[in-house]
């Protein structure tokens, strides 16, 4: 259940293993969701829950301040407070500690797996192996980060700390640019299109066997006892041996049906698209504007702006105020690189859990399982979550070894 790129990564890796897979779809196509026009970063090194000690205190100050990268709007919902509260507590450090660790496992382990997919498939989705360059605008953001370096170290990931200079030699367009003060260099770290490479895989897919059934909303879900039973869409009944939730920020609507209500809170970011018209001011990769939270993605011939949050439940309108300080930061960075007059405004629904790490695997029914949560690392995490839930379920040994993903940690 549901085709955005967690769910078609997950149906790839089950037909790979010979299972007849169905997915149903609710949009026209794969991909047109969440997936659609996020910021296009593989950023496994990035990989950072949200709750972390001192996010509070940055929450208080934001609510303050106009162009804050997270603003918060009551939508009148149990669900909103409770998933607040329980971001709130895992914001202490030995709960950032483990959520760090297993997220950052996982996503290594989903970098792996794009390697072997491009080597296997030879499909190319605008990607780019050129690392993620955390952008600092002030000197003290970089007081900061010796934690998180203290984790890349412990997984061996790759890494170098910049001044302003050598942030310039990365990203030859940010020479000499007042705003940047240094930066953090995560080399292994890749970006790509994220609507494309669903769409490739669902091809691929296809030559396995897998049938899509698009434009098809899941109106229920019927259980017996501890199994599950059937899905119905409308008047079609959908009968399988197993049932794989991956429908993202509406994952929450369907358990809640089954009595399981998992915290997986929709949170709002926005993105601009922009032809680009001169590759000399342009960046190379991705840049991520700790300030703002904001990423710079180049692809072929456009640039992708994102980020932000807003917590405001199910709320898809588009703020002007977002797109503005977009381009703001945009401009600030790579002035004269693209035609801002022809943007692309989008917003999507980011699954997030209060300690930002995905929930995979199974329930308390037989036949059900869970691949969803994964906040902004979708795109990052994958292939890996995709291939850590089909070997589980088929009862093959996992590659990694990460405790805690299942939606028993909530328990």
């Amino acid at each position: 259940m549901g085709g955005g790129v967690i769910g078609v990564s997950t149906a790839w890796y089950l037909a790979k293993e010979g299972c007849t897979v169905t997915v149903i779809e609710r949009q026209a196509n794969t991909g047109l969701e969440t997936s659609f026009a996020n910021c296009g970063q593989l950023s496994s090194g990035y990989a950072t829950p949200w709750a972390a000690p001192g996010m509070w205190w940055k929450a208080i100050k934001w609510l303050f301040v106009t162009d804050a990268p997270l603003q918060i709007k009551p939508d009148g919902s149990l669900l909103q407070l409770k998933w607040l509260g329980q971001l709130l507590l895992n914001c202490r450090k030995s709960s950032y500690e483990i959520n760090k660790s297993r997220i950052l496992c996982l996503a290594e382990y989903s970098r792996h797996e794009f390697k072997v997919l491009r080597d296997e498939l030879n499909f190319h989705y605008e990607d780019r192996q050129l690392g993620t360059l955390q952008l600092f605008r002030a000197k003290e953001q970089l007081k900061h980060i010796y934690k998180d370096i203290q984790v890349l170290e412990k997984y061996e990931v790759p890494y170098q700390v910049l001044d302003a200079a050598g942030c310039g030699q990365v990203e030859p367009a940010l020479a000499g640019n007042s705003y940047v003060k240094g930066g953090l260099l995560l080399p292994n770290d890749e970006t790509g299109d994220c609507y494309l490479f669903t769409q490739l895989l669902t091809n691929e897919c296809k030559k396995l066997g897998v049938k899509f059934i698009t434009n098809t909303v899941i109106t229920g879900i019927e259980r017996g006892g501890n199994k599950i039973s059937c899905v119905w869409t409308g008047s079609e009944r959908w009968v399988a041996d197993h049932y794989i939730v991956a429908l993202g920020a509406f994952s929450r609507g369907i358990m809640c049906d089954l009595g399981l209500k998992i915290p997986v809170y929709p949170v709002k970011g926005y993105s601009l698209t922009l032809p680009l018209f001169d590759t000399d001011c342009a960046p190379l990769s991705t840049i991520l504007d700790e300030t703002y939270k904001v990423a710079i993605t180049r692809f072929d011939k456009r640039i992708r702006v994102g980020g932000m949050a807003e917590l405001s439940g199910y709320n898809l309108k588009l703020n002007p105020l977002k797109q503005q300080i977009l381009l703001k930061v945009f401009n600030e960075l790579f002035p004269n690189c693209a035609n801002a007059t022809e943007t692309s405004f989008w917003a999507g629904l980011r699954p997030m859990t209060p300690d930002s790490t995905p929930i995979i695997g199974h329930t308390t029914f037989k036949n059900l399982s869970l691949n969803t949560g994964h906040g902004t690392l979708g795109f990052t995490m994958c292939l890996g979550s995709g291939k850590y839930l089909a070997w589980q379920l088929l009862g093959k040994t996992p590659e990694i070894v990460i405790d805690g993903l299942e939606i028993a940690r909530y328990a």
